[in-house]
């Protein structure tokens, strides 16, 4: 899954990093000036192609200069003792921004005489833009600390895992990131102090999550542990240089990040007895239009809420039935139900929640990436160059992450993708799930599609390191599906195994907008997982509980997913012996995350041009 990580929140503020909506609204202007336009030389459309991707270049480039995050992220020597401004002044300093850039791009750009990738920018950037300035409004619709992500986990994280200590400056630089941590949390909990003012208040079983996570902080020494390994291993510093290093990062840690957690536990604390059990965000101002929003940025299709739930009732009817078929290889006596329990609790499915059962998962998945890495052509023509790496979540946060996730590699191959297995609770990750899981996180999913996005030339950096969840996630989804035809589900258990885990896709839909549109309780909707699905129930539980904290998030995976297999279909109907699945992911994979809507278009172009 990959989830909303910490360094997804990077990609909220600036519409140049982020977006999931529909395609621009001017599209019936765009077609008239296309009819009315006169033709352009070959040079003309070159120069002005030229001209649009030099300012799509230069946006991004400013954009990224403003996230001293990301510039960490993209693996950028710059900015590295800053954090981002989390304030909300600066949130109305971005807007600004973004309708400047929108309109300076609509007063240099003559968009009928650009080439049709540039296009497809213009359109993506306009899009983007113009979905940063819609969802202004609801920019506190939303718990920006919750069990899933929030600067009280995604701030030692961020360090621990991206930023380097190549040299004493890099290390100085961590310092100072330590004592902007205070700041940093301040503006947070200004953050939170609005929302509370407007009634948007977590639910209660929130609250235990973030001050647990924060007093780990407070209690433990993951980040002065970080630190001391990291500036340790320099080779050219003495070693009184090096403790004079940590004993400062520890006076940081003293002096700004334990007072900022402690404030943030007082004031969690504190805003605990406001909290109730209500779990949809029906219950915020013009909460249901938020929501609807939300399915329209996530899916990337005009798709209602009740549209989604019913594709959701209709999926969990289908895949059951699938399942049952499965049933009789195996020879299981019983109902579904019945068949469910026997995969929950037979003791043959799970390893021991022991270091030695996480590292034999660790191994096995890891082997499971080899081999499929080594039938790659049979896949794909454009192969990624960056590696991946499986790696176990880190103790701090490892109660509270999701089931696994994904992080895409440097751009400067100074760090491979990671796929993330959360080995808190063996009882949690079942054999039978592995591959699917591998399969998703790893190859050919979210590596395959995120490395050679990145990789990619000839589209603009705004494109690469987009986000739209239905595609990304998407992708992920029908790369679960993928190997089966490769032959890697020969045991039955591992195929019931892959046909769980798009059953619980095609039950998020259900629980997803049975949550925020149809008034579903919490109980509610953990009720429907365990009915409806052999995982145990604490992966119910904690589903629901994102459903709740990241509202209409979970529909895009499977919506995605549904797309993907569509156009493949229709792609081999039309083509039949024409047909190459490599060619067919190297269609939707070469133009970087796009709409779905776009994504279509892009099937059909290919589609005509055979």
């Amino acid at each position: 899954m990959r989830k909303v990580t910490p360094l997804a929140a990077l990609f909220f503020g600036s519409a140049l990093l982020s977006g999931c909506s529909q395609p621009p609204t001017n599209e019936s202007a765009s077609t008239e000036i296309v009819a009315d336009a006169p033709s352009y030389s070959a040079e003309q459309i070159a120069a002005e192609s030229q001209k649009a991707n030099e300012f799509f270049e230069q946006k991004f480039n400013e954009s990224v200069s403003r996230s001293p995050e990301y510039q960490t992220y993209l693996g950028l020597q710059t900015d590295k003792g800053k954090w981002d401004d989390n304030s909300d002044e600066n949130a109305q300093r971005e807007l600004e921004i973004t309708k400047n850039d929108l309109q300076q791009l609509n007063d240099s750009i003559n968009y009928a005489a650009l080439d049709e990738q540039t296009k497809v920018s213009y359109d993506l950037f306009v899009e983007q833009a113009e979905k940063q300035i819609r969802d202004f409004k609801w920019r506190f619709h939303n718990y920006p600390v919750n069990q899933m992500f929030g600067l009280q986990s995604g701030t030692p994280s961020f360090l621990i895992n991206f930023h380097r200590v190549d040299t004493i400056e890099d290390a100085q630089a961590y310092i100072s990131r330590l004592n902007g941590v205070k700041q940093r949390f301040d503006n947070l909990i200004s953050g939170l102090k609005t929302r509370e003012d407007m009634a948007i208040i977590p639910p209660k079983f929130v609250f235990e999550h973030v001050i647990r996570d924060s007093q780990n902080i407070v209690d433990g020494s993951t980040l002065i542990d970080d630190f001391s390994k990291k500036t340790n291993a320099l080779e050219n510093l003495s070693d009184e240089q090096k403790s004079e290093l940590i004993a400062t990062a520890q006076a940081a840690i003293t002096d700004s990040v334990i007072p900022a957690y402690n404030k943030l536990i007082e004031y969690m604390t504190a805003l605990e007895n406001k909290a109730d059990d209500t779990a949809g965000v029906w219950k915020f101002r013009d909460g249901d239009a938020f929501y609807n929003n939300a399915l329209k940025n996530v899916t990337t299709t005009d798709l209602t809420a009740e549209e989604i739930h019913n594709i959701g009732l209709n999926e969990v009817a289908r895949i059951h039935g699938e399942m049952r078929e499965i049933m009789q290889q195996v020879n299981f006596e019983g109902d579904l139900s019945a068949f469910f329990e026997f995969m929950r609790n037979d003791p043959q499915f799970y390893y021991p929640n022991t270091d030695e059962g996480r590292q034999r998962y660790l191994d096995e998945a890891t082997e499971l990436v080899n081999v499929i890495k080594s039938r790659l052509d049979e896949l794909f023509i454009t192969k990624p160059k960056a590696d991946m790496i499986v790696k176990r979540v880190e103790e701090f946060r490892e109660k509270s992450a999701g089931k696994a996730f994904y992080n895409r590699p440097a751009p400067d191959g100074s760090r491979p993708g990671i796929y993330y297995a959360n080995l808190y609770d063996m009882s949690q990750m079942p054999t039978y799930q592995m591959k699917a899981l591998a399969y998703h996180e790893g190859i050919p999913g979210h590596h395959m599609q995120l490395a050679i996005s990145q990789e990619l030339e000839g589209i603009p950096k705004f494109r690469k390191y987009g986000s739209y969840t239905a595609y990304t996630e998407g992708w992920g989804l029908y790369s679960e599906f993928t190997p089966k035809e490769m032959g890697l589900y020969a045991n039955p258990y591992d195929d019931f195994g892959r046909l769980a885990m798009e059953l619980w896709r095609a039950c998020r839909l259900v629980v997803d907008t049975g949550i925020h549109y149809k008034h579903w309780t919490r109980e509610q909707g953990i009720e429907y997982y365990v009915a409806n699905t052999p995982n145990p129930e604490g992966d119910a539980v904690k589903m629901v509980e994102r459903h709740i904290v990241m509202a209409g998030q979970a529909t895009a995976y499977k919506i995605g997913m549904l797309k993907f297999v569509e156009l493949r279909a229709k792609a081999k109907q039309a083509l039949g012996d024409k047909f190459d699945i490599r060619e067919y992911h190297e269609v939707v994979l070469k133009n970087g995350p796009i709409p779905l809507s776009v994504l279509e278009t892009q099937v059909q172009r290919w589609i005509d041009s055979k």
